[in-house]
């Protein structure tokens, strides 16, 4: 295990089986020390046995990011675990209403918030005193959606337009301490979940998943989707000190669908 990371500890917050296991497999690829964080403790027991097997180290310490103690509890585990945090990347979210705004519930909105924004926020709070001893880096993986507003997916935006305001704000903030806060912004990304929706819009228009691909695929530069490890990758360079210079920004993943 070498590479852009290496003698780095880094913690993942919202660890899926889609994204969240790229983020930790590559953060452990390219050298770094993980520590899988999320609700669901059989999820990350399955990514932290991947990275041991491929010969990394990983931590194990489930953590719910809309409250304040377990928050709490995860910053101590680390610490007394690997002694240090060198880079923290928010993938926690919450799963779109899918829904027009004038159909949306009001309190799906606030839980997306109270998740996407307010957990990210609280974690990043908490990590703070241990990033700056390293002078450190924060990842935010933000959403394609904050460049369209397209029907449906507008309580989303909501959340993650403010997450990018605030990771913004978070960049200005936690400079003076040599904290570096950036976003990743991912397009589709061809993992599990996208293709059981894709197979899902196949059936109700009579097409194969094959054709549903190529149409949202050729909205893109590139002619493809891209995959949850190129999501990663983009992630583990912002985290990683050959991205020294650079905070404040995104970084758009999609194969060029959308420019700016």
């Amino acid at each position: 295990m070498s590479g852009v990371l290496k003698d780095k500890v880094v913690v993942v917050s919202g660890v899926g089986p889609g994204l969240g296991r790229s983020l930790c497999t590559q953060a452990a690829a390219n050298g770094a020390k993980v520590v899988l964080a999320a609700r669901t403790e059989s999820r990350l027991r399955e990514v932290a046995d991947e990275i041991e097997s491929a010969g990394g180290q990983s931590a194990v310490i489930p953590a719910d990011i809309t409250d304040e103690d377990s928050v709490a509890n995860l910053v101590t585990q680390t610490v007394r675990t690997f002694g240090r945090v060198d880079a923290l990347i928010n993938n926690a979210f919450a799963v779109p209403s899918m829904k027009s705004l004038a159909r949306t519930d009001f309190q799906q909105i606030r839980d997306s918030l109270d998740l996407s924004v307010l957990g990210t926020l609280r974690t990043t709070q908490a990590f703070t005193e241990e990033l700056a001893k390293a002078k450190g880096a924060v990842v935010m993986i933000n959403s394609m959606v904050v460049r369209h507003s397209e029907p449906r997916y507008g309580s989303y935006k909501i959340s993650k337009s403010a997450l990018l305001a605030m990771s913004q704000t978070l960049a200005t903030e936690l400079g003076g301490k040599g904290i570096r806060v950036n976003t990743v912004a991912p397009g589709y990304i061809w993992s599990d979940q996208l293709k059981w929706y894709f197979g899902e819009v196949a059936k109700k228009y009579g097409i194969t998943p094959e054709q549903v691909y190529e149409q949202t695929a050729s909205r893109s530069d590139l002619k493809r989707l891209p995959e949850p490890d190129e999501i990663a990758r983009a992630a583990i360079f912002l985290a990683s000190d050959w991205a020294s210079a650079i905070t404040g920004q995104t970084l758009d993943v999609n194969c060029g669908e959308y420019h700016i």
